[in-house]
C-alpha cells in the first residue's frame, strides 16, 4: 500500500508492477533474473573490480553480481528514488558481502559522488528507458569509467506500443473498421492512456522515442568502442492469469492501471463490455505478451 515513504518509482516497482500479486511477483522475478544475469555476463567482472549499478531499484543486478564473485568486488548502487535505495539497503544484509555496498541517491545523468575514471563497470537494467537525456547519462557512464572500463546495459524497447496506439487511432478515424467496433475503441482508449499516440509525445516521452539502434548509436556517439547490440524478442504466454491482477497492474511507472482508466474514462456499461470480451483470454492463459530487450556492451578506449 502506498504511504508517505514511497514515490512513483518505489510504488511501481514494489506494488503496481504486480498489483501485489505474490504469484505474479514470483513469475516476474524469474524472468528479470534472466535479464540481470545477461547484464552481469556482459560486464565481464573480475575479482577486485568496482561495479556501478545505475538505477539499481531493489538491487537485483548488484546483489547477483556480488554473489557471483563471492563478495570479491565493490558495488555502488545508485537510484533517483530514496525509498528504493533504503529498500535495497535493507535487502543488502542478505547479500554475500553487504560491507562491499555503497548507496548513492542521484540521477543517471549526474552520478554525483562517483569520481572521474574510478570504476571498472557501469550497468543498467530498465533505466535509460525513463531518462529524458540519454546522451547525458551515457556521457556520465564514460566519465566515471576507467580506461578500458565497460558498460553493460539491458533496456526494454517499447516503441511498438506507440505504433500500435497510432494504428488503432488511424483505423478508428478512417472509418474502415466496423462503425460499431466498440471493443477496438475501448482497447485504444486504454492503450492511449498508458502510451503516447501523437507525434508530440513521441518527441518528448523517453519510453517510446527510441529503438535498439538508437541506443547503440548513442553509445558509439559518446565515445565507446567495440560496441555490441543484441535484441532479444520473446513472445510467451502472459504471466498474468487473473482478472484483478490484469486490471491492477501498470506497464511502467508513469502509466495508470486499467482499473484507474475504468474509473476515469469508462461508463459502467463500457467496463462490463470490456471485461466480458477480454476476461476469458486472461483467465484461460491464452493471452500472449511480447518482450523486447536490447542488450548493449561497449568499452571506454584503453
Amino acid at each position: 500500500m502506498k504511504n508517505e515513504n514511497t514515490d512513483v518509482w518505489a510504488d511501481w516497482l514494489l506494488h503496481r508492477r504486480t498489483a501485489d500479486d505474490s504469484q505474479l511477483a514470483e513469475r516476474l522475478q524469474k524472468m528479470v533474473e534472466v535479464y540481470a544475469d545477461r547484464v552481469i555476463e556482459g560486464a565481464r567482472l573480475k575479482p577486485g573490480m568496482t561495479f556501478v549499478d545505475v538505477g539499481a531499484g531493489d538491487g537485483l543486478v548488484a546483489f547477483r553480481a556480488l554473489n557471483r564473485l563471492s563478495g570479491d568486488i565493490n558495488v555502488i548502487l545508485t537510484d533517483i528514488s530514496e525509498p528504493l535505495l533504503l529498500h535495497a539497503k535493507s535487502l543488502s544484509a542478505t547479500t554475500a558481502a553487504p560491507e562491499r555496498c555503497t548507496f548513492l541517491q542521484c540521477s543517471a545523468e549526474n552520478l554525483v559522488g562517483i569520481a572521474d575514471a574510478s570504476v571498472d563497470v557501469v550497468a543498467t537494467r530498465s533505466v535509460l528507458a525513463y531518462v529524458k537525456d540519454r546522451p547525458a547519462a551515457i556521457r556520465e557512464f564514460y566519465r566515471v569509467l576507467k580506461r578500458g572500463g565497460r558498460i553493460s546495459i539491458a533496456e526494454p524497447v517499447m516503441q511498438n506500443e506507440y505504433f500500435v496506439a497510432r494504428a488503432m487511432k488511424a483505423r478508428i478515424d478512417s472509418g474502415k473498421g466496423q462503425p460499431d467496433d466498440k471493443l477496438l475503441r475501448l482497447i485504444h482508449r486504454c492503450k492511449s492512456a498508458q502510451f503516447p499516440e501523437s507525434a508530440d509525445p513521441l518527441d518528448i516521452s523517453p519510453i517510446v522515442n527510441y529503438n535498439e539502434r538508437d541506443l547503440l548509436q548513442c553509445v558509439v556517439d559518446n565515445g565507446f568502442h567495440d560496441a555490441h547490440l543484441e535484441l532479444h524478442v520473446d513472445i510467451r504466454p502472459s504471466l498474468i492469469t487473473t482478472w484483478e491482477t490484469f486490471i491492477g497492474t501498470s506497464p511502467h511507472p508513469w502509466a495508470p492501471t486499467l482499473k484507474e482508466i475504468f474509473a476515469e474514462q469508462f461508463t459502467e456499461g463500457e467496463r462490463r463490455f470490456f471485461e466480458e470480451n477480454l476476461r476469458p483470454g486472461v483467465e484461460t492463459g491464452t493471452n500472449a505478451s511480447t518482450d523486447q530487450m536490447a542488450y548493449i556492451t561497449g568499452e571506454k578506449p584503453a
